[in-house]
């Protein structure tokens, strides 16, 4: 009996309009549970808008979305603790720790005290985050704030990674190490914007590569 792939993602002409510009026009893709889509295109082809729209946090203007069986925008809501999300920003808070900001992120997604404690202390550690996750936000490096944003993402072991430049501000050590709990695994969902072409595409299962307002090139 042929065993039957999940699907990760399925858009249907999914559209996103900025008033009377679009952003994305047209849009059709499939990625299959456990596969990783690197979204390639020049500044302004709309990869940021698909994996913000992705996240929940855009609404498309037409067009059919489904993200883990989930229908978009109307059920959003019952995706948001099954996404990691990694954007341009590494939406922590300033004035807290790395480690303060690691503890709300497990009280928002029910992490019990034992659970988080060790998941926090694992992910800090890999990050060669430990010892430095004492200090405040806003006295980090750009370089330290990602590795703590990446441990961020993927605290609550979420079922698909969208990664908008995820390498941004980190050194050859930095994009090494965040490979473990970011990189390409067995079972791993993720979409990945890179300004790297060539490292994309070394990592992925399919590709879409924008154009201004809409797909220039599909490939499974």
């Amino acid at each position: 009996m042929t065993e039957v792939s999940e699907t990760a993602i399925l858009l249907r002409g999914l559209n996103r309009n900025y008033g009377d510009r679009p952003a994305l026009t047209g849009i059709d893709l499939e990625l299959v549970v456990g596969q990783s889509l690197a979204v390639l295109g020049p500044n302004g082809s709309g990869k940021s808008t698909l994996l913000r729209i992705l996240a929940t946090l855009l609404r498309p203007t037409n067009g059919e979305v489904r993200v883990l069986g989930i229908e978009l925008p109307k059920d959003g809501w019952k995706l948001r603790g099954m996404i990691g999300y990694l954007g341009h920003e590494p939406l922590l808070y300033q004035d807290l720790t790395g480690r303060e900001n690691l503890e709300l992120q497990a009280k928002l997604h029910g992490l019990k005290p034992d659970e988080a404690r060790a998941r926090i202390d694992h992910d800090l550690d890999l990050m060669e985050m430990g010892r430095r996750a004492s200090g405040r936000v806003n006295e980090y490096s750009a370089g330290m704030r990602q590795r703590i944003a990446i441990c961020r993402a993927v605290l609550h072991r979420p079922k698909l990674l969208l990664l908008d430049e995820p390498d941004s501000n980190l050194d050859p050590e930095g994009r090494d190490l965040a490979r473990e709990l970011i990189g390409p695994a067995e079972g791993r969902t993720r979409v990945l914007v890179s300004h790297e072409p060539e490292r994309a595409i070394a990592e992925a299962d399919a590709v879409l590569r924008l154009a201004h307002g809409g797909v220039m090139a599909a490939t499974p």
